[in-house]
């Protein structure tokens, strides 16, 4: 669990990378304590009163010397539109770290990471971990555009096994990041699969490593309101270590869940045989 603090942050950077958009905050107290997977909830241009909502980005890069958090963002809707006017020097009001982490496998250990378009993000710190402590990585980049692409580059710093799908084959491999996802594992003995992205990309993933029998994690990207688990709106339906199934909050239960005790048919359903489901129904 992460343990959180509030800043006023600084903006040091903002830049487009491809698509998207790269932005860097200096704020003390927060970068030492990130790890592979946590997210930021930024406030964004809360002066009139019309984005009460913070927004929830996952961390991609974190600099405890420079007392810096990177994330990259898409302009989606009317808070990442107003974010991406904001200049050098501006103060942006955060919230960070949030979230359950990766879990990072013990020793050496060969890993594959899934992502989809910038889902990539908090990928490649988690790859710089395991290889950090003599583990290995492949990567598989997928999106649905050459131009929806994020990190390969940066994906091929770590390795030469990385694999690139878009689905109108403007680059790489023609078709569904999960096309050459059987194979690549076998190709690197993966012991674990790491996934981000879409909700249907994730779904994939977590299927063809159960048929695989790779452990498989994924980080979740639910809507969130609050994002510290009070709101109750990014719940999803989990198999516990007791075989029972809950919603669990995917902002601190989550975002990062095994992919194989995530329900993923059931997402935005109440399945009867979830725990509490009767008193729910009967609200």
């Amino acid at each position: 669990m992460a343990h959180p603090v509030q800043r006023q942050a600084e903006i040091v950077e903002l830049s487009p990378v491809g698509a998207y958009h790269r932005l860097v905050l200096r704020a003390e107290g927060i970068a030492e304590r990130v790890l592979p997977g946590h997210f930021a909830a930024l406030a964004v241009d809360r002066a009139d009163g019309s984005l009460l909502l913070r927004r929830p980005f996952f961390v991609h890069r974190a600099d405890p010397a420079e007392a810096t958090v990177e994330v990259v963002f898409a302009e989606a809707g009317r808070g990442t539109r107003a974010l991406a006017r904001q200049r050098v020097g501006d103060v942006v009001d955060v919230v960070a770290p949030l979230g359950n982490a990766f879990p990072i496998p013990t020793g050496p250990a060969s890993a594959l990471m899934v992502a989809g378009g910038y889902g990539g993000v908090p990928l490649f710190g988690l790859a710089e971990r395991i290889t950090e402590q003599g583990g290995s990585v492949g990567f598989i980049l997928g999106a649905s555009t050459a131009d929806r692409l994020f990190g390969v580059e940066q994906a091929r710093a770590f390795t030469p096994d990385v694999l690139v799908t878009t689905e109108d084959g403007s680059y790489g491999i023609r078709g569904q990041i999960t096309l050459p996802l059987t194979e690549a594992m076998r190709a690197i003995e993966a012991r674990v699969v790491y996934a981000s992205g879409p909700t249907g990309m994730l779904r994939a993933v977590a299927e063809v490593c159960a048929r695989e029998g790779v452990r498989c994690f994924t980080a979740v990207e639910q809507t969130m309101a609050c994002g510290v688990g009070v709101c109750m709106s990014c719940v999803l339906p989990v198999v516990g270590e007791d075989g029972v199934s809950r919603l669990v909050r995917s902002c601190v239960d989550g975002p990062c869940l095994d992919g194989s005790r995530v329900r993923w048919e059931d997402i935005g359903a109440v399945p009867p045989d979830l725990e509490g489901a009767a008193a729910m129904g009967g609200c």
